[in-house]
């Protein structure tokens, strides 16, 4: 395994933290058959109750082809609902019967991994984690 080089480029050093995070998480998720990704958009989607697809890729900060993609794949498992907006290429999601329960059973590893992660970082640094990460991807 190469040594953990400090990489002087803001951009590679969060896309490296990133990746790493994603894999762990994704691990923690695959007994679900899910990935971070959709766990994602599952709490996206409870949190806001329902939204534009626009405004969810907004939200995450996903481009749509990436999104349009991954919603298609979660529509097709009966996880999300959609309904047309008044403009016919917007489109209204919310989280279905069957995403809730996904979600519910997928919350439980989901914050055990959350738990352990906090644990390593400490309380303080995990805070300040995720208000940095919450800055750095609507304030840039």
């Amino acid at each position: 395994m190469p040594p953990n080089i400090a990489l002087p480029c803001l951009c590679a050093s969060f896309r490296r933290a990133s990746r790493a995070l994603t894999q762990v998480y994704d691990d923690a998720l695959r007994p679900l058959g899910l990935r971070v990704t959709q766990f994602t958009i599952l709490q996206a989607l409870a949190l806001t109750s329902e939204i534009s697809q626009g405004e969810l890729g907004h939200l995450l900060v996903m481009d749509s082809t990436t999104l349009t993609r991954t919603l298609r794949l979660m529509r097709a498992r009966g996880w999300i609902e959609e309904r047309p907006g008044k403009d016919r290429r917007e489109r209204w999601l919310r989280l279905s019967a069957a995403g809730q329960k996904q979600l519910q059973r997928a919350t439980v590893p989901w914050e055990s991994l959350q738990d352990r992660l906090r644990s390593r970082f400490g309380a303080a640094r995990w805070n300040r984690l995720l208000q940095t990460a919450t800055e750095m991807s609507h304030g840039v």
